[in-house]
C-alpha cells in the first residue's frame, strides 16, 4: 500500500538531510502541514534546534493579504517557528527528494481566534466558552474556514490535501496543562458537554427545540454524571437515555446538518481552486456525532463528497469498516497509525497493523509522524516499508 508520512515544515527547513531521510523510509508521499494549530514539538534530529514552540494557530506560508483585506477573521502569520514561506521551502525539498507532497490543513481548531474573538467559540450548556473550538454554525466562521481551506490546501506543487477538523470540535482537547480528567466522561458525556449554545446554535435549535429548555435539560442530564452515579459511556443509546430520545435526535440533526453542509462547501471550493486531479480527503471518524480533529461523519455521505478519508487506527482498525462497507472502490481509505513509541505508537508492529488494515479495506497508510519519531522508531518503519526485515 502507498504510505505517507506526516511532516511539519520545521522538520525540514534548516536540515539539509531531512527530505532524503524521509524519502528513505520507503514512503511515497509527504503530508506537509500548511495551516496548523499551536503546539510544542520535538525535533530530535534537527541540526539547529530540538524543541519548536508554535505559539498560536497559523498558516505556514505568506498570508494572501488581498484575500483577507477588511475581514475580522483571518489567518495568523506564523512566528519564528515557521518564518517566510516555510511550507514552500519544505515542500520544494521533499519534492526534490522524489516525494509527492500533499498539504495538511487544520481548520476548526484555533485558540488564538477564540481568545481574540470570543463570540466565535463553542459555548456549552453552562455558558463556558471553548476558545479552541470555533463554532462551525456561524456564518463568518464558515466563510473564514472555506477561504482558509482553499488558500492553505492549494499550494504550489501540491498534488492533494488532507483536511483535519473539518467539523465540530468539542470539549475533548489536549489543552495547555489539561486538568479536566477528574470526572470520567464517556462518549455520551463528551457529546453533551460539546453541544454549542452560541447565538447561531440557539437559533438553529429553535427550529425544533427551545434553546433555554435544552440547556437546562443538558445540565440536568449531566448532574448524576458529575456525582459519579451514572456512567456516560456507551454510545448514542446513553445520550438518548440521559437527554431523551426526541431531544437527542433533534440536537444531532442540527449539528450533523451544519457539519455536512460545511464539508460539502469546503470540498467544492477547494476543488474549484485546484488543478485537475487534485485529491481532497478528510480526517474522519465514522461515528457522526463525534467531535474533534477527526470529524464525525456519515461514511456514505462523506465518500460521495470527498475523494476519501484518513481514519485513526492506532487503537484498532475497526473504524475503517463503515467506510469500506460503502463499496466505493475508487475512494482513498487511509489507515492512520502513530509510529512514535513515546506517544503510544507501535512501529514495531507496523507490518501486522498494515496487514490488518488492508484486510479491513484500507488502500493507503498514514504514518504519524516522521519529524517527531525517534531514530529507532523510524528505523522500524523503514525496515517494514522497504522490506528489509
Amino acid at each position: 500500500m502507498k504510505a505517507s508520512a506526516f511532516v511539519y515544515p520545521w522538520d525540514v527547513v534548516g536540515d539539509p538531510g531531512a527530505a532524503e531521510r524521509i524519502a528513505g523510509l520507503g514512503v511515497r508521499q509527504a503530508t506537509l502541514a500548511s495551516a496548523y494549530h499551536s503546539t510544542r514539538a520535538l525535533t530530535p534530529r534537527h541540526p539547529r534546534h530540538r524543541i519548536v514552540t508554535a505559539a498560536h494557530a497559523a498558516v505556514l506560508y505568506p498570508v494572501d493579504d488581498a484575500r483577507w483585506e477588511g475581514r475580522a477573521l483571518r489567518p495568523y502569520a506564523a512566528g519564528e517557528w515557521a518564518p517566510g514561506d516555510a511550507y514552500g521551502e519544505a515542500a520544494g525539498a521533499l519534492a526534490e527528494a522524489g516525494l509527492d507532497v500533499h498539504t495538511w490543513v487544520v481548520l476548526a481548531h484555533n485558540s488564538r481566534m477564540g481568545a481574540e474573538h470570543p463570540s466565535t467559540s463553542v459555548v456549552n450548556a453552562y455558558g463556558d466558552r471553548y476558545a479552541w473550538a470555533p463554532c462551525i454554525a456561524q456564518a463568518d466562521t464558515r466563510a473564514y474556514l472555506v477561504d482558509l481551506a482553499v488558500e492553505a490546501a492549494v499550494r504550489p506543487g501540491a498534488l492533494g490535501t488532507e483536511l483535519e477538523s473539518l467539523g465540530w470540535y468539542g470539549l475533548a482537547h489536549l489543552h495547555a496543562h489539561d486538568k479536566i480528567g477528574g470526572v470520567g466522561l464517556g462518549d455520551a458525556g463528551q457529546y453533551l458537554m460539546s453541544l454549542c449554545f452560541c447565538a447561531a446554535c440557539r437559533a438553529g435549535y429553535g427550529y425544533g427545540l427551545d434553546a433555554e429548555d435544552l440547556a437546562s435539560a443538558v445540565r440536568e442530564a449531566l448532574e448524576p454524571v458529575w456525582r459519579g452515579e451514572v456512567p456516560s459511556e456507551g454510545g448514542w443509546p446513553v445520550v438518548e437515555k440521559l437527554l431523551g430520545g426526541e431531544t437527542a435526535a433533534a440536537t444531532r440533526a442540527w449539528r450533523e446538518g451544519v457539519a455536512r453542509s460545511l464539508q460539502e462547501t469546503v470540498v467544492a471550493a477547494v476543488r474549484a481552486a485546484a488543478p485537475a486531479g487534485f485529491q481532497v480527503v478528510l480526517h474522519a471518524d465514522p461515528v457522526s456525532y463525534h467531535c474533534g480533529a477527526n470529524a464525525g461523519v456519515d461514511p456514505g455521505h462523506i465518500l460521495s463528497v470527498a475523494d476519501g478519508v484518513v481514519v485513526p487506527c492506532t487503537g484498532g482498525v475497526g473504524p475503517l469498516t463503515p467506510f469500506a462497507e460503502q463499496g466505493r472502490d475508487a475512494a482513498v481509505l487511509a489507515a492512520n497509525f502513530t509510529v512514535v513509541s513515546g506517544m503510544g505508537g507501535s512501529p514495531g508492529t507496523l507490518s501486522d497493523d498494515a496487514a490488518r488494515a488492508a484486510e479491513a479495506g484500507a488502500t493507503e497508510l498514514r504514518l504519524y509522524h516522521a519529524g517527531l519519531a525517534s531514530d529507532g522508531d523510524l528505523e522500524a518503519v523503514r525496515a517494514v516499508l522497504t522490506g528489509s526485515v
